[in-house]
């Protein structure tokens, strides 16, 4: 459609797509080396901040580099970690882990702060703003612009298309956005990212990636319960040994709980719902007691890149870069990513910099070069044996590997496993897998998914076109639901999916419009046959950003 579409154009020096930490981080860091460039930032979401739920533990080293006057200048970082423990959880009791800090340093949180992101974002967004860099929420980078085998930009999504694919009434065409360089940093499974991953062929030579599906809540409770700066992990129940995945809750701000459950997307039950995997851990007594007498504000999921090191792609290709999470920085075993993507970003600013002024291409080795000289690759590497552990082993043999690894190669050791498939070829058939038989919600502590989904405030204009289609609808019957039994309908955290008998035979109903941007469908279908594309702007959830 784009090609047929006359479009208005506005030419930048650089391009950035996404608000989050690594896309604003890089904004800031390249208005710092070249305070003439012309800078614009693309967020899709309603502002900065809209799609990052609250309740984070940030590691402040990023953010020290690009500011080291973050204090003076009133960086929302405002609850130090008080106190720290990890779990090991049974069905009934939890077995404290001692000597974490000596065990594995990288989870230790001495000098961390536990945050609401999404005020960290719009923070980083006023600075960046005050510096001149133009940011525009509520504008989807809906395609790659390409010319003559290079990035030139991106094109924003047209508004007031029908669910027809025709213009309507008030259709408006997106805009071409012009750039020397682009910086992608639009999150996991970005959709041009993965475009441009696939143009390149920037993944050639690497592991697959891997992902877990992150959920989460944030609770108000009463004052007498609430013990600023205490940040609680668990591995263990309700995951059997064979399914990663692990639990936090962070005491932060006034009277509020982060609370949230992780899913490694790579298990193989098709019967298993991360959500509902999510509501019973809240019945395990080391969480509900954080709990009870509290009250439920907010309810969001994101998929998150766990693969690390050796998943990495090429960070770089003519016309851009990648950084943050569409590259895939997170650092699994810190279970952080907020510093290192900061932190990529700052990188990839440092050598767009370079090539627009005119020392050098960033595509040919500066991104590279940079990073391998950073301690974001050091961290990176010495963390990239964990997740793949568990991936081989399980959780039990995986965590004392991880131990191990820790205590006594320090993360050098002479070997790097390997991821060995992704994430969607590890579901088996239906017949194979042992039903799971989830408690009903109580409405107190554990809730129905309908309930959840509207606390995301999650919207999308009812006579937009659906932004989720089957690519090919003839296979959902006999594969999804004829071996699989449709686990879209499982996976999903916002209910997006339903199987449906009509006239004696099964159907897939899709509920775009409670779609909250987490891309596990994207991720986990078994065929990869759901096209996830990218919403009108300002579009899907609306996490409130000061909590």
């Amino acid at each position: 459609m784009s090609t047929q579409i006359e479009r208005e154009e506005m030419e930048f020096d650089v391009v950035i797509v996404g608000g989050g930490p690594a896309g604003l981080s890089a904004a800031i860091r390249l208005r710092q080396l070249m305070p003439e460039a012309t800078i614009c930032l693309v967020e899709k979401g309603s502002e900065i901040g809209a799609h990052i739920v609250s309740g984070a533990v940030i590691e402040p080293r990023a953010l020290a580099e690009l500011f080291p006057d973050w204090q003076e200048r009133g960086a929302p970082l405002k609850t130090p970690v008080t106190e720290e423990k990890v779990l090991f959880l049974t069905e009934k009791r939890g077995f404290a882990i001692p000597f974490i800090d000596k065990l594995m340093p990288a989870m230790a949180n001495h000098g961390n702060y536990v945050v609401s992101l999404g005020e960290v974002c719009r923070w980083l967004g006023a600075q960046a703003e005050e510096m001149g860099v133009e940011i525009y929420p509520g504008f989807a980078a809906a395609e790659p612009y390409i010319e003559d085998g290079r990035l030139c930009g991106v094109i924003t999504g047209d508004m007031g298309i029908t669910r027809e694919g025709e213009q309507g009434p008030n259709f408006a065409p997106g805009m071409i956005l012009r750039a020397k360089q682009t910086i992608l940093t639009e999150g996991v499974r970005g959709s041009i990212s993965q475009r441009v991953m696939k143009q390149f062929n920037l993944r050639q030579g690497v592991d697959p990636q891997t992902y877990g599906l992150g959920i989460k809540e944030v609770w108000e409770i009463p004052a007498e319960k609430h013990k600023p700066g205490f940040v609680q992990h668990s591995f263990g129940w309700p995951m059997d040994d064979g399914t990663y995945g692990g639990a936090w809750l962070y005491h932060f701000g006034e009277n509020l709980v982060s609370y949230g459950f992780v899913t490694g997307l790579d298990y193989s039950n098709t019967w298993l719902s991360p959500f509902q995997e999510m509501q019973r851990l809240k019945t395990h007594p080391e969480f509900a007691k954080h709990l009870e007498g509290g009250r439920r504000l907010i309810y969001g999921a994101r998929a998150l890149s766990e693969g690390g090191f050796q998943s990495l792609p090429r960070l770089s290709f003519p016309g851009g870069v990648l950084a943050g999470d569409s590259a895939g920085f997170l650092n699994m075993p810190k279970i952080k990513g907020t510093h290192t993507a900061m932190k990529s970003g700052m990188l990839a600013a440092e050598a767009v910099a370079e090539a627009l002024g005119g020392e050098g291409p960033c595509e040919a080795t500066s991104y590279t070069r940079r990073f391998k000289s950073s301690w974001l690759f050091k961290e990176l590497f010495e963390a990239r044996n964990v997740r793949p552990a568990f991936a081989r082993w399980g959780n039990r043999l995986g965590a004392l590997y991880a131990g191990i690894d820790s205590l006594i190669f320090r993360g050098r050791a002479p070997w790097t496993l390997h991821f060995r498939h992704t994430d969607h070829e590890a579901l088996k058939p239906a017949e194979q897998c042992k039903p799971i038989a989830y408690p009903k919600p109580d409405g107190t502590l554990t809730f129905d998914l309908t309930s959840s989904v509207f606390l995301s405030g999650t919207n999308h204009e009812e006579d937009q076109p659906v932004h989720l289609k089957l690519r090919d609808p003839s296979k959902w019957l006999p594969v999804n639901w004829g071996i699989f039994r449709s686990p879209e309908s499982r996976y999903c955290p916002a209910g997006v999916y339903e199987a449906l008998e009509e006239n004696s035979t099964m159907r897939l109903q899709i509920n775009a419009q409670n779609c909250v941007h987490c891309k596990t469908c994207d991720i986990k279908d078994p065929t990869q046959n759901i096209d996830w594309c990218v919403p009108e702007g300002a579009g899907g959830p609306n996490y409130p950003v000061g909590m």
